[in-house]
């Protein structure tokens, strides 16, 4: 599950937070890897790294967007969505698309 919010009306040190989970600490590492390595190809490099050897919480500061991989027992703990309950959320068509996929798949399940 993605989360996008906006947080630059909330603080100075960026605009966006990207919120992403893993189900495992390989697949949290995976996914963070994914993430700088494509993002690389476009010639965006992180600023800073933390978190890539435990896999719990991976964040990728790209500046203004602050990417946040999490294990999801970690994302449920620190749930950043809670702290920023004010930011704005962010939706992407890919994320539309996602969600309807999932309403339709529960109402079937629900049938």
């Amino acid at each position: 599950m993605w989360s996008f919010l906006d947080v630059a009306e909330l603080t100075s040190f960026a605009d966006v937070f990207i919120i992403c989970t893993g189900r495992s600490n390989r697949q949290v590492g995976a996914i963070a890897e994914y993430i700088k390595t494509d993002l690389k190809k476009h010639k965006i490099k992180p600023l800073s790294v933390e978190g890539s050897k435990g896999g719990h919480w991976v964040l990728l500061d790209y500046g203004h967007v602050i990417i946040h991989v999490f294990y999801e027992t970690m994302r449920e703990f620190y749930d950043l969505e809670g702290l920023w309950v004010d930011a704005e959320r962010i939706e992407t068509p890919a994320l539309k698309k996602a969600a309807g996929k999932t309403s339709a798949s529960n109402k079937t399940a629900d049938i």
